[in-house]
This record gives structure tokens, C-alpha cells and sequence, in this order.
């Protein structure tokens, strides 16, 4: 019987500095992302439809009639198209209101889809609370119909008010039916029968389209894919999968690469968001940002007159005006950075807030030492 000596005493020092060397250079994880989330295939998409109907059930919060003429045609033309004739007739009903239906009809739907669809008042209705949407059909864009629509409309918000005063939470006048639609028509689109497919990248960029490419040619074999702009990437189907496209876009959906991106920093200058991506650096550059304000504050003062001296008493003003330039800044130095938390930590040396930071970042963009470009929102 022997035993083998530890693993550590078999480790000479080189050894040892040379497995340290491999763990150091191998570094964080890259970040890769699925195919399927970073490119669509082309044709698989939904489609947008609406329609106009009316809303019935309501508590006397629906369209006032004198001041939403299309809402007396529409109810005047439901009803004769019921065997009810009311033209002349002088209606004041409060119970109806006038909507518009949309709903998203999604790729490959079947006769007999259920869809959820939004409606929305048209109108002066104040709400839609407990009302019901009556059958109405739902066009696209070739005008023809696609869906029905009907059902009761569930409200999110609600509005109540009294003699003086009212209280409204959310959008009453909007509403959603789950479940309300269904499909009528289907959009033909014969993928499986495809010769040539076309991915779509949802953030196009040269270098993540040529990954694409070769990702799908690693797995097919050949050169089967190729891209032909930043956001498309056209493919060619190999004789082992036509007719079984589905097999193949499963397998490809799933292949890995580390997408590229534009170094961009996005501002909302709205609400002082800033937003950098990873590969946005800066020169070395020193900034200096100082605010000037003015605080004027009034403290009026009463003026007593002296005793028995007939004088009247009076409010005498009396203003104090403070200025601060902040001269107590100084330039700071901001050293050029290798990563985005090099960056980050420079400009937060500077000890500033989002709003003086986003004219800051348009500054050291304008004097060249700003490599990204900024989107202002």
C-alpha cells in the first residue's frame, strides 16, 4: 500500500503560476445571447385590426346623443337593421357609447382563435364601467374582416363625483374583453414550403449579422447563409430540410453568439435617464462644472412710531440677496477608461447629479474625447 502525494505538493511553483496565468486569462464569461432572441424570420408577424361598435349597459355615463351625432347613427342603424325604426324619434338615452375595437391578430391564427381585444370610447363617454360591446367586426389593412369581437368590458380605472367635487383613478373611458375576439380569417403564409429564408435582426449591426451567418453555417455545413445588409441575413435551404422547416429553425433558434453593438449612450433628458453601453470609453479629459445661485429671501419688518408723535405705523421691506457661484470647485480629471466601470467611476468623481452629467457627456463628446455616439431621446 502507497498513497499518492497531495495535489498541491505536485504543483511546482511554475506550475503553479501557469494555472494562475490560464484562470487570469480566461476572464469573465462572454455574454451570449439565443438566435431566437436576437433575429425574427421574416413573414412570422402579427397583424394590427380594429373596428368601430357600440357599447350598451351603461349607467347613464355613455355618449350624450346631441353631442356624438356618429353615435345616434350607429344606434339608429342597429336598430333598424333589428326591425326597430326610430328615424324622427328624439332619443336622449345615456346608456351607449360609440368605441373603437383593436386587437393584434397574431401569425398562424386558425379559424376559431380567441384573441383579446382593447376598446376604447369614442365620444363624451365618462366611463365604460359595466358595459357590453355588441358583435362588431375587425378589419386590417386590405379592409377585409378578420375577427369578431364581442363580450362584456372589464375597466381598469374608475370615476365618481359628487356635487363638488369628482374622483378619477386610471382610464375609465378604456377597457379590455379577454378573450373577446375571434378569428374569422386566416392570413395564408406557406413557410414550410419556403426555398429561401430571410432572418431579420431586431437590432441590426454589421458584425452581429456576420456572426449570425456563421453560426448557421457552422451548424448546416456550406455556406448556406449569408448576410446582405446589417439587418438581414438570407438563408438557403438545404435539401435535407425543405419541407421540414420547422426542425431546422428549432435547432437554429437555439445556436449561441455574442452579439456586437454600437457604443451608445442614450439620454431622456425629460427624466435625466442616461443609459451607456459597455463598449462606450473616454479619453483623458479634466471637466469643471460649477451652478450659479441667486437666493433672494424678504423678511419685512413693522415700523412703530414713537409715542404721542401723531406717525403711522409702516411696513418697512427688507430683502437679502445671496449669490453663490460654488467657487470652491475645482477642475477634475477624468483618465481614460478601459471599461464602462472605469467610466462610470470617473464621472462619478465629479460629484454631480443626472441633469449636469447629461450636459457634461455633450461637452466631452464635442471637444473629440467622447468615443459613442448619444441618442438624445
Amino acid at each position: 500500500m502507497f498513497r499518492l502525494p497531495a495535489l498541491h505538493t505536485l504543483l511546482t511553483p511554475v506550475a503553479a503560476l501557469l494555472a494562475l496565468g490560464l484562470v487570469m486569462a480566461a476572464g469573465p464569461a462572454q455574454a451570449l445571447s439565443r438566435i431566437k432572441d436576437l433575429a425574427s424570420v421574416e413573414g412570422v408577424r402579427t397583424n394590427q385590426i380594429l373596428g368601430y361598435g357600440i357599447v350598451v349597459g351603461l349607467n347613464g355615463t355613455g355618449d350624450t346623443l346631441n353631442n356624438a351625432p356618429f353615435t345616434k347613427q350607429s344606434l339608429t342603424a342597429m336598430l333598424e337593421r333589428l326591425g326597430v325604426n326610430t328615424r324622427g324619434a328624439n332619443m336622449r338615452t345615456a346608456n351607449v357609447a360609440a368605441v373603437m375595437v383593436t386587437a393584434n391578430l397574431p401569425p398562424f391564427a386558425t379559424q376559431g382563435t380567441r384573441l383579446d381585444i382593447t376598446v376604447s370610447a369614442l365620444g363624451d363617454a365618462k366611463s365604460l364601467q359595466g358595459g357590453t360591446l355588441l358583435a362588431t367586426p375587425l378589419l386590417g389593412a386590405d379592409g377585409e374582416v378578420y375577427a369578431v369581437s364581442q363580450g362584456p368590458v372589464a375597466i381598469a380605472g374608475f370615476s365618481a363625483e359628487g356635487e363638488a367635487s369628482k374622483i378619477t383613478r386610471g382610464v375609465p373611458t378604456v377597457g379590455r374583453i379577454a378573450n373577446g375576439g375571434l378569428v374569422e380569417r386566416e392570413i395564408d403564409f406557406a413557410l414550410n414550403k419556403l426555398k429561401t429564408l430571410r432572418l431579420s435582426l431586431r437590432n441590426p449591426d454589421l458584425t452581429t449579422a456576420r456572426r449570425v451567418a456563421a453560426a448557421i453555417n457552422d451548424f448546416l455545413g456550406g455556406d448556406a447563409a449569408e448576410p446582405t445588409d446589417p439587418s438581414t441575413i438570407v438563408l438557403q435551404i438545404p435539401p435535407r430540410f425543405q419541407g421540414n422547416m420547422i426542425r431546422m429553425l428549432t435547432d437554429i433558434e437555439q445556436l449561441k453568439i455574442e452579439p456586437d453593438q454600437l457604443a451608445r449612450i442614450v439620454i431622456d433628458e425629460r427624466s435625466g435617464i442616461i443609459v451607456m453601453g459597455k463598449d462606450v470609453r473616454v479619453s483623458t479629459v479634466a471637466v469643471a462644472q460649477g451652478n450659479l445661485t441667486v437666493t433672494i429671501s424678504e423678511a419685512p419688518q413693522v415700523s412703530q412710531p414713537a409715542p404721542f408723535s401723531r406717525g403711522e405705523t409702516t411696513v418697512v421691506p427688507r430683502s437679502n440677496v445671496k449669490v453663490d457661484t460654488e467657487g470652491g470647485n475645482k477642475l477634475a480629471l477624468v483618465r481614460e477608461s478601459v471599461t464602462l466601470a472605469e467610466l462610470v467611476d470617473g464621472l462619478n468623481a465629479l460629484g454631480i447629479g443626472p441633469r449636469d452629467l447629461i450636459s457634461i457627456l455633450q461637452a466631452i463628446k464635442t471637444a473629440g474625447a467622447l468615443q459613442a455616439e448619444i441618442e438624445v431621446m
